[in-house]
């Protein structure tokens, strides 16, 4: 079974301010450097371009860092090179982060012009002293309006990041957030559990787990965040994804089903004809020009991996025909003793077409998926 299209993440590493839970590649950088920065892009764009030649390319995803914190007439440059080095589908989704207060008017008015036809805005609560917790730059106020000029721009299809679990964050202030968001009737809510990264000001801050929610608590707000959302009609299609009907993230629903795409930009993933490549992440290398990719050549045991516990992250599971189709061997004749095992621990439902984590696999969804892992 072979994708007949692709998809395009771009990374654009800068940001107003690096949040202290934040463990992306982004930085915070004076215009000169990001001028050279999207030089750098445009050519590698170019040369990767040329060995691949003008793929039909159906998701563009333009992430961060912050995308929306750099002049307009980088992304337009972008959208126009993406356009004319490769087959960018009519109707095809292409999505750009924001965080509140790095939009206006005309920059918003740009974004169409240049094709962008998704938004998604970073608020992750609206509690003020949460946000100040999580160092970030705005407040629920500032989201609102930058929400508000989102949508005056006529985009119809958005976006709204929230998390939980988060410093002095109770059952109730989440909860807050979740019936905030839902009355603004966004097409999708992504909602993350924090995660304290080593490496990061949280991590040393929080990393004997003192100041955060405890485990149970965090297990009730992920159960308020899918019975809730739930209710408001956002059909939860994957693990920390909801969406109205239609209205499904296509680009990350992409990396779960295995789909070929191109990374472009510092730090950026690359999976394309059962090959992973990522970009190096020095800044001042790569604005130097130089574009060396790390290599992985994905063997067949692994990729069948991938294919169960990527699929397994989506509510409608892995398909048994499409396994056949891709692998050409029978999926219990690789995974039945696996398969035999998580139907009667009841966190997979072994269906007639399709395998699929139960709702308390998905609650467990990591526990399911390590016996994917040799």
């Amino acid at each position: 079974m072979m994708n007949k299209t692709s998809m395009i993440y771009v990374h654009i590493p800068f940001c107003v301010k690096k949040c202290d839970y934040c463990d992306f590649t982004s930085f915070v950088c004076d215009e000169d450097t990001k001028s050279r920065y999207f030089e750098s892009l445009f050519k590698q764009i170019d040369t990767e371009s040329e060995s691949v030649g003008k793929l039909p390319i159906d998701s563009v995803f333009i992430g961060g860092g912050t995308p929306s914190c750099v002049n307009e007439k980088y992304i337009y440059k972008l959208s126009e090179k993406l356009k004319d080095r490769f087959d960018v589908k009519g109707g095809a989704e292409f999505t750009i982060e924001c965080n509140p207060g790095s939009v206006t008017k005309e920059k918003l008015s740009v974004y169409k012009e240049a094709g962008i036809n998704r938004i998604s805005i970073g608020l992750q609560s609206t509690d003020n002293s949460e946000l100040k917790l999580l160092s970030r730059v705005h407040d629920y106020e500032g989201f609102l309006r930058t929400y508000d000029l989102v949508r005056g721009a006529g985009f119809g299809n958005v976006n709204i990041d929230i998390m939980s679990a988060l410093p002095t964050q109770t059952r109730s202030s989440y909860k807050k957030t979740l019936e905030c968001v839902v009355s603004l009737k966004p097409e999708h809510i992504s909602a993350y559990s924090l995660i304290v990264e080593e490496g990061t000001p949280f991590y040393e801050r929080y990393k004997d787990g003192k100041g955060l929610p405890g485990e149970d608590v965090d297990r009730e707000m992920y159960h308020d965040t899918k019975a809730f959302l739930k209710e408001n009609g956002y059909e939860r299609y994957e693990i920390s994804n909801y969406a109205k009907t239609g209205f499904e993230f296509k680009h990350n629903t992409g990396y779960w089903t295995r789909k070929p795409y191109l990374g472009f930009g510092l730090a950026a993933a690359s999976f394309f004809n059962e090959e992973r490549s990522t970009m190096h992440s020095d800044l001042r290398r790569y604005i130097e020009g130089d574009h060396e990719k790390e290599v992985e050549k994905i063997s067949k045991e692994d990729a069948m991996a991938e294919f169960m516990f990527l699929g397994l992250r989506l509510t409608k599971g892995v398909s048994k025909k499409a396994f056949e189709e891709v692998f050409s061997l029978c999926i219990y004749d690789v995974y039945g003793k696996e398969i035999e095992e998580l139907t009667k621990e009841g966190l997979i439902i072994d269906g007639k077409e399709v395998l699929y984590l139960t709702d308390f696999g998905l609650d467990v969804s990591n526990v399911a998926m390590a016996k994917f892992l040799k």
